[in-house]
């Protein structure tokens, strides 16, 4: 079963393939994707990373988890699904 994985905190220059190369030495990384700001394009600051393997996925999260990534503090744990969101209200603005 693949393990997700949290990471805050990026440097805003990093992109999906600068996070995939930063935990593949701990495993094969099944996944690697930085979130992005849809209006913007820019990056949100954090993103996610999968690994198939469950000990590639704790060493890489107790390895990395507070070191420092082009000047930024990084901080890795394991992501918690995500939470039900009410509907969003829809304002008319006539």
């Amino acid at each position: 079963m693949a393990i997700k994985l949290f990471v805050g905190s990026l440097p805003w220059a990093i992109d999906d393939q600068g996070l995939e190369d930063l935990f593949k030495e701990f495993g094969t990384v099944a996944s690697a994707k930085v979130i992005m700001d849809r209006e913007s394009g820019r990056s949100k600051g954090f993103g996610f990373v999968e690994f198939d393997d469950d000990e590639a996925a704790k060493a890489a999260m107790n390895k990395l988890n507070g070191t420092d990534i082009q000047g930024r503090t990084i901080v890795v744990s394991e992501a918690r699904p995500l939470e039900p969101r009410p509907p969003r209200r829809d304002f008319d603005r006539r």
